[in-house]
């Protein structure tokens, strides 16, 4: 079972990719009456809050050379937080790819906003990182409704589920095929 935890958290990161381009696609697909409501500019800087979190969390793992200065950023434009998310799932991508079992259990010290010293295991924050992102994705998705926008469906059941023949309801131009696995997954 070697490799397993490294596994688990670059398939949870692949789910968060595929979660964070719904939510842009959704942000982007927003009407015009929509975007000037104060829901819709939170839910946008909700968005670059997350990958603020995870950009600052590269940097305390000592994966990157400089922390984001804008943890919970203002004003952010579409481009922008596009730009920010592709950075982000690069830099992470990058990061993932290339650790194993002992990386993940090794502890580290770091430094907290509060400028606070703490220590914690890698996996500690891989997981901490995973749950960020699912609670602040769910206050997207009720800032969106309020806003008069159709939030994305970004349950992890939804991106992990295989359909076994043919289901009602499910239609076969709904799941695709996963390249590095050969799995379908469905794309609601």
């Amino acid at each position: 079972m070697a490799g397993y935890m490294a596994e688990r958290y670059r398939r949870w990161f692949e789910y968060e990719k595929d979660s964070d381009a719904k939510v842009l696609a959704a942000l982007s697909a927003a009407g015009a009456s929509a975007r000037k409501m104060k829901a819709f500019r939170k839910a946008v800087e909700l968005a670059g809050h997350i990958a603020a979190a995870r950009l600052l969390w590269l940097f305390r793992l000592g994966a990157a050379k400089e922390a984001p200065t804008d943890f919970f950023p203002r004003r952010l434009t579409l481009a922008e937080l596009s730009r920010r998310m592709e950075k982000m799932h690069a830099a992470w991508s990058d990061y993932l790819a290339g650790i194993g079992e002992k990386k993940i259990a090794s502890s580290f010290a770091y430094r907290s906003t509060e400028e606070i010293r703490y220590r914690n295991t890698v996996e500690d924050i891989l997981t901490q990182l995973h749950g960020h992102s699912l609670y602040h994705r769910g206050q997207i998705a009720m800032l969106l409704r309020s806003a008069g926008v159709e939030p994305p469906a970004t349950d992890f059941v939804f991106w992990a589920r295989e359909p076994i023949g043919r289901a009602r309801g499910v239609q076969r131009s709904a799941v695709r095929r996963v390249k590095k696995s050969g799995k379908r997954r469905r794309l609601s």
